[in-house]
């Protein structure tokens, strides 16, 4: 019978860990450098079904586009926007477990000024 290694040395479940850890990193490095931006210049294709419209008939017009190339752009644009929506809600995700877990660690005083400086950067960053 062979050695049997705890779960957590399995390389699979390394890998898969340090996965995790690189997309979390990745995304919050992301989510610093786009909450740092003005949000007049933030990028991203956030639009509702309307401004999808609007965006595919412009490309429609000013690309030509033939009725079969359109219906490739919708799709590519709705796949595009889910993995985006997707995205972001995982940034979200992260931003609020990371804050969760900070507070944790702080005492009462320390929760508070915390959040005074968690207030003070999104006062600064809309400006």
């Amino acid at each position: 019978m062979g050695e049997r290694r705890a779960t957590w040395q399995n390389p699979r479940v390394l890998c898969i860990l340090l996965l995790v850890f690189l997309c979390g990193a990745t995304a919050g490095a992301l989510t610093v450098r786009l909450g740092a931006s003005p949000p007049t210049r933030r990028a991203g294709p956030y639009w509702k079904d309307a401004g999808k419209e609007i965006s595919l008939e412009r490309f429609r017009k000013e690309l030509d586009l033939t009725p079969e190339q359109a219906r490739q752009m919708e799709a590519e644009l709705d796949d595009f926007m889910m993995y985006y929506q997707m995205l972001q809600a995982q940034m979200d995700e992260m931003r609020s477990n990371g804050k969760a877990r900070v507070l944790r660690i702080l005492n009462g005083d320390q929760k508070k000024k915390f959040e005074k400086m968690l207030s003070d950067l999104q006062s600064k960053q809309l400006r």
